[in-house]
């Protein structure tokens, strides 16, 4: 079963056969026979725009309610879906492989309702494997497992970061930046931010409200035409950006601070998106006493309407509300955040499992226990097979074409025997290079989600039993296999450089940047306790806290300095929660 909540309006598309066109308080939404599919249909995720509202399942399987639908659903054709993501005029969806297929008037003009691959119209055929995607208004931005953003669409407001004046739009996607981490922008926006491994902030695009938060010298101009840098950023780890029409909202995490993370924003506010009462041309926080003693779980934007959800499960939103897509109960502007009433929700007690789609003038809140099926460890690991960095084995597959990987990570997993190398080599010549990649990718996270049938396949001949965390927690034992030295005033560690690569940005930036013969000693200038620097240690290789460290305030602090030291990944599970669990306990 699904716990599914809507409002707002109800005509573009047609949820609703027998509710109004505007839906001003939240209501149960139901598929039509459910409970005939009730197995099938359990939401991953939902994206919707102006047009159009796209459903992903747990199974890897979509649907669409389009405008002109007629209240009726249509499948999407396409199998193993990832991601969804709906803007104002187009749609697309990245699959399990890293292929991306949009469609829309500025995708594909000449047939805007078929979706096409738009990641095989890349130029560099190295460059193809799609990490993540994220629509604008009319634009699409793919990021791609080397870090390379690309854009494709309409250049408008300059949002692919070219002059809009001679460069109108692009049916093929192009290098807007390198070395980015990720994107944020939104389904009605013609803004696009970038955020590189050094938490750096970039930006482009439509600025005539200041929603880029360039600084009010900076107000009066109204497009910009190259990726920018964003100065003047509040302090803290930028969790997310969602931009609207008019103006953009920041959450920041600082983990010395109660709470842990808040809000910021930039734009206009006479559109009522920005929870204030006068323009704010750099990012400025939001106050309200609805959450400053709440964690913000998560933010959406529409065109110009905000909703949170928090920690102590409260609903808040502000912004245009004309067909009720704030949930207030009537169609009544809020220019400053006001909670809003819900139904019982069923999954209440998993508050972090609940996630908000806002659309042009619609909103969801939705029960997802799916949308974080990896861990970090695992998303790590997948994301360095993905890269080919340091690679130094090959596997051919049945139609000739190489795949290469890291023999370390294979042995590590699958056993040092040289016969379980021969087995691996002798099921690739066997497979396409598509299953071959979701086999390496299986095999490297040790997680059968990726295809459960390729998983039963292989799981008895390759050694498969067991968590990926306890078989890399086998590498600290292994000193013949650290190749990299990092000198401290106490002491020196010692790593094999591969891991390095896969979990510290700071790192992965000095091995790609060094030559053969350079050195292999590096000095930590963190300066955190030995006691400290352990704890991060075993967590690189393992994604856990040993049992017998004893947790204090000034090491959870110290940690915190290491880890934007080594710019080290944090999703889930997040060092900091495991910390502060053990701490209280």
């Amino acid at each position: 079963m699904n716990d599914c909540l809507f409002f707002g309006v109800n005509d573009s598309p047609k949820f609703f056969k027998n509710e109004s066109d505007s839906i001003r308080k939240p209501i149960q939404f139901k598929f039509e026979n459910e409970n005939e599919n009730e197995n099938e249909k359990q939401i991953k995720q939902i994206s919707t725009g102006d047009y159009s509202t796209i459903f992903l399942f747990k199974n890897g399987k979509a649907i669409e309610y389009l405008e002109d639908s007629n209240e009726n659903p249509q499948k999407i054709q396409i199998e193993n879906i990832q991601k969804v993501t709906v803007g104002n005029l187009n749609e697309a969806i990245l699959t399990k492989e890293g292929n991306v297929f949009a469609k829309g008037e500025n995708i594909n003009p000449n047939n805007p309702k078929e979706f096409i691959n738009i990641s095989s119209l890349i130029e560099d055929i190295n460059d193809r494997i799609i990490e993540d995607i994220v629509s604008g208004a009319c634009s699409v931005y793919l990021l791609t497992s080397n870090q390379n953003v690309y854009g494709i669409g309409s250049n408008e407001y300059a949002q692919l970061g070219f002059d809009s004046k001679t460069f109108k739009e692009t049916e093929k996607p192009i290098l807007m930046m390198k070395n980015v981490s990720k994107i944020f922008s939104g389904n009605n926006s013609g803004t696009v931010f970038l955020l590189n491994s050094n938490q750096e902030l970039f930006g482009c695009g439509n600025n005539y409200y200041g929603q880029l938060g360039l600084g009010e010298s900076r107000k009066e101009e109204t497009k910009i035409h190259k990726v920018t840098k964003i100065q003047n950023i509040p302090k803290g780890k930028i969790i997310d950006i969602k931009c609207g029409y008019f103006h953009s909202i920041m959450l920041i995490e600082n983990q010395n601070q109660n709470p842990k993370r808040k809000l910021y924003s930039c734009g206009d506010y006479q559109y009522n998106g920005l929870g204030e009462d006068e323009n704010t041309y750099e990012f400025t926080e939001i106050k309200s006493y609805l959450f400053e003693n709440d964690n913000i779980l998560e933010i959406s934007v529409g065109s110009s309407h905000t909703l949170i959800l928090t920690s102590n499960s409260k609903l808040i939103a502000f912004g245009i509300n004309s067909f009720g897509q704030l949930g207030t109960g009537n169609t009544k502007d809020q220019l400053i955040p006001i909670q809003i009433e819900l139904p019982k929700l069923r999954f209440n007690e998993n508050i972090s499992n609940y996630h908000l789609s806002c659309g042009f003038n619609k909103s969801f809140l939705y029960y997802s226990p799916f949308l974080s099926s990896f861990s970090n460890l695992e998303e790590d690991l997948i994301k360095l097979f993905r890269r080919k960095e340091f690679c130094n084995i090959s596997f051919k597959t049945e139609n000739g074409e190489i795949i290469s990987a890291h023999k370390l990570i294979l042995e590590t997993i699958i056993g040092q025997d040289e016969n379980q190398i021969e087995k691996l080599k002798e099921i690739i010549s066997n497979k396409s290079i598509k299953e071959s990649n979701q086999i390496f990718e299986i095999i490297y996270s040790n997680n059968s989600k990726i295809n459960p049938k390729l998983y039963e396949e292989i799981e008895i001949d390759m050694n498969l039993f067991g968590s990926i965390e306890e078989k890399m927690k086998e590498l600290i034992e292994f000193e013949e296999v650290k190749d990299i030295i990092i000198e401290r005033k106490e002491k020196q560690y010692k790593f094999p450089k591969l891991i390095l690569i896969m979990r510290s940005e700071l790192y992965r930036e000095k091995f790609l940047s060094v030559t053969e013969g350079d050195s292999t000693k590096f000095t930590d200038y963190s300066e955190l306790s030995d006691k400290s620097f352990q704890i991060l240690e075993y967590w690189i290789y393992s994604n856990q806290i040993k049992d017998e460290i004893q947790i204090t305030q000034e090491i959870i602090d110290e940690i915190e300095i290491g880890i934007n030291y080594f710019q080290l990944n944090q999703t889930n599970p997040n060092l900091f929660d495991l910390l502060i669990n053990k701490f209280k306990n």
